[in-house]
């Protein structure tokens, strides 16, 4: 028999095994493929164009996505092969020589990896344009998204895949050569170790695992306190010891719990018990390692994808605390602008707010560990506001005399480092001191972020700011601003603002600075919708891409449980085949598998959650200002795809259990 006709009699015999990983290849080739398309997406581009680092971010998530596809396929690569091993065994104790056996491999893979390839283009090339789609719907893009091929994406998917295939034949070729016969009969044991009499090494070193979680949690939430000396350090630390934990948990504190399980009941357990334990405590040594990489993979996808929801979900929220008003006017440079909305009949309302500044000791009020990264400069400045000019916002705030309110303490600061009022601070002016009392501290931005330059500000008695409006008159310090004009639109539509938008920098109403003409282009204020549509194009463009990766390790993730499971099954048939005929019925067995499968989806899902959490708990205010309903959604949608892959596992079970008999 020629070896061609040897290869298409045995992958017809193994269509069964095949299927999987054809599977798993067509997947990634689509992933990839659909993926890469988008880079040179006319639509696409335009819509990217404007944040200036979408094609750096496109070209390294593209990277990244390969490193996905390359971890999935060499897994599932390894599952097949494990499921084929009795077969290549019996080809070598024929008389088949190793190298017979790997080309017939190598000729297989060949062929798989051909007829993937096909269908992933061609199914990428139909889903790039809902891909397209969804970035677009992201970024608010208006645009027709037509159906074009990328000849540079076809390349580019070619040269990668045979790589990768380059790959899977030295890893073939390496298990063929290397491998004994007696392990390759015995490479779909049931089995990798016997369940032992508990002892004190492994439930010490299971409390350990639990210890070092509890300790990464623990510095998590230490992390941007200020109690943290090396940021680094505490990161790596905190890395080392969740990973670590969670290793020391699967390997030895889930046989430590199933062990008191057993001796709660004395040994009497029934049969759902039995399905449910004991292939997880036979196979927790084997399967710890992978384990603890899907929880870990599941972790940092979930958070970045959370992080990234948050920045995008808080981009309107953003927006505002930066600019807190349509237009913003400096030192009355907008005088052509509000003439011209008058003229146009542009209903509209403006509040001008003087502005002076002084200086406070930021030993005051905040905590010696961030003082220490001060390095002695503890002096800051700060923009004042009356109160008269404060009540255009509100008309019922009063102040007595040597009070204080701060205002627009918000974002990261407000996070960072949290003040809480009543506080004494005492402000300066050269010689001149100011003690106040602050009564009351908010998140209400008054004043544009540039003019603030991202602090906030505080709105004194009117006799204060006059003082210190004197003061910088006869020596200045700090911000040179001394007014500002906050308009805002009244009822307007898109098309309105679109207009009012041009008016606003043809008339030069958003020159921040006016004698400097060298940095004109970067003193200039946005608007707050101009700034709204930036922040939506900037992370619009990452919550897409990172979503994209995340949804990729998701589905490899998930589908290297639900093909380790399917494998566990099929080397389970025998002991099912018996079970049903000493009685035991499908429900019966049923409701074991399904124990079972709680704990190899969920265990993992859970920790994987949990790490998640606390990673996103201690630092999610630097990437924006909503927490809840971004951690919510994400959460939800992995939750809900984990279940989708444990219940194809359950009903993948029922029909091995059906043919048991």
């Amino acid at each position: 028999m020629k070896l061609s006709q040897l290869v298409i009699k045995s992958m017809i015999k193994n269509m069964r095994h095949y299927y999987l990983y054809f599977f798993a290849l067509i997947f990634s080739v689509t992933l990839f493929f659909s993926f890469v398309t988008l880079q040179y997406n006319e639509s696409v581009i335009e819509a990217t164009k404007a944040s200036g680092t979408a094609a750096s971010g496109f070209e390294a998530a593209s990277y990244m996505l390969y490193f996905i596809v390359l971890f999935f396929v060499l897994y599932a690569n390894h599952l097949f092969i494990k499921r084929r091993s009795k077969e290549i065994g019996l080809y070598q104790l024929v008389g088949m020589t190793k190298g017979l056996v790997t080309r017939l491999i190598a000729f297989e893979n060949i062929l798989l990896f051909a007829g993937a390839v096909s269908v992933g283009i061609l199914l990428g090339f139909l889903s790039s344009r809902l891909f397209a789609m969804i970035l677009l719907k992201l970024l608010k893009f208006e645009a027709v998204v037509t159906l074009s091929i990328s000849k540079v994406a076809v390349v580019n998917t070619l040269i990668v895949f045979g790589i990768l295939l380059v790959i899977i034949l030295v890893q073939m070729a390496f298990m063929v050569y290397r491998t004994t016969l007696l392990s390759l009969f015995n490479a779909s044991k049931q089995a990798d170790e016997r369940v032992k009499r508990f002892s004190v090494f492994p439930m010490a070193m299971g409390a350990i695992g639990l210890a070092l979680i509890i300790y990464g949690y623990y510095e998590s939430t230490l992390l941007f306190s200020g109690h943290t000396t090396n940021l680094f350090l505490s990161m790596i630390i905190i890395l080392a010891t969740t990973i670590g934990g969670t290793y020391f948990v699967f390997r030895y504190s889930v046989a430590f719990i199933l062990n008191l399980f057993r001796l709660r009941k004395k040994g009497h357990l029934n049969l759902t018990d039995v399905l449910a334990l004991t292939p997880i405590m036979h196979r927790m040594k084997g399967n710890a390692k992978s384990l603890t990489l899907i929880t870990v993979i599941t972790a940092v996808s979930l958070a970045i994808t959370t992080l990234s929801y948050i920045s995008y979900y808080s981009a309107n929220s953003t927006a505002e605390n930066s600019i807190p008003a349509d237009y913003i006017i400096v030192d009355g440079r907008g005088e052509a602008f509000i003439e011209t909305l008058e003229q146009e009949e542009i209903a509209f309302e403006e509040k001008t707010f003087r502005l002076t500044s002084a200086q406070f000791d930021m030993t005051d009020f905040f905590s010696g560990e961030i003082v220490d990264m001060l390095q002695g400069n503890t002096l800051a400045d700060v923009i004042m506001i009356p109160l008269s000019d404060y009540q255009q916002l509100d008309s019922d705030v009063k102040l007595s005399e040597g009070e204080a309110i701060i205002a627009g303490y918000n974002g990261f600061q407000a996070n960072l480092m949290p003040l809480e009022a009543p506080l004494d601070l005492t402000f300066l002016h050269q010689e001149h001191q100011f003690p106040l009392k602050v009564k009351e501290v908010n998140n209400t931005s008054v004043v544009a972020w540039r003019i603030t330059a991202g602090g906030f500000v505080v709105i004194v008695e009117d006799t204060v700011f006059e003082k210190l409006q004197q003061l910088n008159e006869e020596h200045a310090i700090g911000y040179t601003t001394k007014e500002q004009t906050s308009v805002n639109l009244i009822d307007a539509d898109d098309e309105t603002y679109q207009v009012v938008e041009k008016l606003y920098k043809q008339t030069g109403a958003n020159i921040l600075y006016e004698d400097d003409e060298a940095n004109r282009g970067i003193n200039k204020l946005s608007s707050q919708q101009s700034t709204v549509e930036y922040n939506l194009n900037l992370y619009g463009t990452s919550i897409f891409t990172t979503a994209f990766l995340g949804l990729a390790f998701l589905l490899a993730t998930g589908s290297i449980l639900y093909f380790k499971q399917m494998s566990e099954a099929d080397e389970e048939m025998e002991s099912y085949k018996i079970l049903r005929k000493i009685g035991f019925t499908q429900e019966e067995l049923t409701r074991g598998i399904m124990m079972k499968q709680l704990f190899n989806f969920g265990v993992p899902l859970l920790i994987g959650l949990l790490h998640s959490y606390f990673a996103v708990k201690s630092g999610w205010f630097l990437f924006g200002t909503e927490l809840t309903t971004p951690l919510l959604v994400t959460m939800a949608l992995y939750i809900a795809m984990y279940i989708i892959f444990a219940a194809l596992t359950i009903n993948y079970y029922r029909k091995i259990i059906k043919q048991a008999l």
